[in-house]
Parts: C-alpha cells; structure tokens; sequence
C-alpha cells in the first residue's frame, strides 16, 4: 500500500479480499499470510487485521493446519445492511445512530463485525462520533442523496 489510509490500511484490504472471496466457491483457499503480505506490502498484524474483519462477516474461516478458508456467504455485506438502516429508520444529517448493542442484535451480528463496519462507515464520511454521545448521521447514503 502506498500510502495511509484515513480509513485503516486493514479496511482495504478486506475489501480487496472480499472481491475475491465473492468470485470464490465456498471452501476455496486464500492465498497464505505471507503471499497476502507480499502482494499489499503490509506486515502480517496488517494482514491478519484483514482476514479477522473478514471472518467476524463469516465470509472466511480458519482451518487448522490449511489456512484460510471461503465460508457460506452472507446475503450482504454488514456494512452494506448497516448503511441500509439510515433509509429504513429514516434518519437523517445530524440523527444519532443506533448503539452498538441494539445493533448486534438487529443484525445478529457480532460486536466486532458491527465495529468494523462502523469503522468503515465512519471513513466513508456517514457517521461521526461524538464522545460521550455515540455516533451521529453525517450525510446520507449516495443512494438517499436528493439531486
């Protein structure tokens, strides 16, 4: 990677994968850590960092002894369903965000994914975190952007 990214070096490269892993059969390999390293030009906490967000979706899972390993793949994406929910509870610019434990449980996901997802919402400019108050709507979603 040749530069830093505001959103978390990690971050894109699990969006890298996760391209990969859509065009994959269930049960197919990724590649080892150490290709992974070599092709971002990252270190192996960078590339873990990765696969870890990737498993906390169950896009992948580890195999003792084999490597990572393609999952059953969700519908889509948590992040895709978490930036949703801003059109269906009809939120708008400046709106708090619903708190990571009620999104766990809407989504039944884990405290992990949804962070990572927050994280990545928070880098693409929709939330904001305000200290002490949670997380607020930023801007809408391209697709709910009035022209």
């Amino acid at each position: 990677m040749p530069e830093a990214s505001p959103r978390g070096t990690y971050l894109l490269i699990a969006d890298a994968l996760r391209k990969d892993i859509e065009a994959a059969a269930d049960g197919d390999a990724l590649p080892s850590e150490a290709a992974l390293m070599r092709t971002h030009d990252v270190s192996r906490n960078t590339i873990r960092r990765a696969l870890k967000t990737l498993e906390a979706e169950k896009l992948i899972a580890s195999v003792p002894g084999a490597g990572w390993r393609v999952s059953s793949k969700p519908i889509r994406p948590l992040v895709d369903r978490m930036t949703d929910l801003i059109a269906e509870d009809a939120l708008a610019v400046g709106d708090a965000y619903p708190p990571e434990s009620k999104l766990c449980e809407r989504f039944g996901a884990s405290r992990t994914a949804v962070r990572h997802a927050l994280a990545q919402m928070e880098g693409t400019g929709l939330l904001a975190t305000v200290h002490g108050k949670g997380r607020t709507v930023r801007a809408l979603p391209t697709n709910l952007e009035k022209t």
